[in-house]
């Protein structure tokens, strides 16, 4: 089977790749916004090239499914629609052209769904009413692409956290914040100034407001929930939510985290208008329902919400490279993101 991955570079197209690189009989077509060595008629930029040029390219990787692991979580609006909305509406039209019988796996984003009602679980059918232009702009993109005629389902991804978790989204740039605070202690302990990151109790992590509500899911389970959906036999549903399933304060993910990195300081957050987010104030609540995914693909998250932090911590330095990073620092519609990276 040929799986055509675009985003490939992006936190999760990295993950996707991966996991589809132990499937057998399985060949990955290389694709790119740069030439990747696999010529340069590969070449693919879904926010610049024509729907014609496109397929000319996708007809020369003959995919049996194409797996759309590309976008932006950050950057201003014009570059959002670009990506985001633009993006996917231009793979849809060059794959009506070249390979009108390939599977689409097309990643969107729970920021589609905008504030949620606490204590409720949001569904596949319900209201969509994003806040801002990222979610706006994913929200366009998964338009085009359930209205697009194609065999195609859109996977509406909760915030994903795991091993190479981008230091722009929360739980990578406070496991960059905790580890800055490690190195800065041990530097104070060869000098005689400190004793170590876990018992150093004067350290202090200055945050914005933790007390949102998010549904965090593994990036692992994220990229297998995306391969299933390519390999999968017969018709899906449009939409699939693919989350952790459960609401979890933010607040308990950074300090499950700085647990983990054995940080011995305080945690303060700012709750006044500076140190907000005006998107977490807005979106206090996100938890999705993903009992479809479960009947449509057989999926499940296989990681605890502690798993994924400790494979977080061990993964070291967070990658670097995204063009379009996730998120910003705080906890936001889209918190954490859905992509890494803009490029294929």
């Amino acid at each position: 089977m040929r799986i055509l991955v675009l985003g490939r570079t992006g936190y999760l197209g990295r993950h996707v790749v991966a996991h589809l690189r132990g499937l057998p009989d399985t060949h990955l077509p290389e694709a790119g916004r740069s030439s990747t060595g696999a010529g340069p008629g590969l070449r693919i930029d879904l926010a610049a090239d024509s729907p014609d040029r496109l397929a000319k390219t996708l007809a020369e990787a003959a995919p049996d499914a194409v797996i759309n692991c590309a976008g932006a979580t950050g950057g201003d609006a014009v570059t959002l629609a670009e990506v985001n909305a633009r993006g996917p509406a231009a793979l849809c039209a060059a794959l009506r052209q070249a390979a009108p019988r390939a599977r689409l796996v097309h990643l969107g984003s729970a920021a589609e769904y905008g504030p949620g009602e606490p204590g409720a679980k949001v569904t596949e059918t319900a209201a969509t009413r994003p806040l801002g232009p990222y979610g706006a702009t994913k929200l366009a993109g998964t338009a085009a692409v359930t209205a697009s005629g194609l065999d195609a389902v859109v996977l509406r991804v909760g915030n994903p956290v795991g091993p190479g978790a981008p230091p722009t989204g929360l739980p990578g740039r406070v496991a960059a914040l905790l580890r800055e605070a490690g190195t800065a202690t041990r530097t104070g302990t060869e000098t005689g100034a400190g004793a170590g990151v876990g018992a150093e109790a004067g350290a202090v992590l200055r945050l914005g407001d933790l007390s949102a509500y998010r549904d965090f899911v593994d990036v692992r389970d994220v990229a297998r929930a995306a391969v299933l959906a390519a390999t999968a036999a017969g018709p899906l549903p449009p939409v699939l939510n693919i989350g952790g399933g459960e609401a979890v304060r933010v607040r308990d993910l950074v300090h499950l985290l700085a647990r983990r990195a054995g940080f011995g300081g305080r945690i303060e957050e700012d709750t006044g208008p500076a140190g907000g987010s005006v998107r977490s104030a807005a979106v206090s609540w996100q938890c999705s329902d993903i009992t479809a995914a479960g009947e449509a693909l057989g999926w499940r998250p296989s990681y605890t919400l502690e798993e994924s932090l400790a494979a977080l911590w061990a993964d070291g330095a967070a990658p670097t490279g995204g063009a379009r990073p996730a998120g910003g620092g705080g906890t936001g519609e889209g918190a954490g993101g859905t992509e890494g990276d803009r490029s294929p």
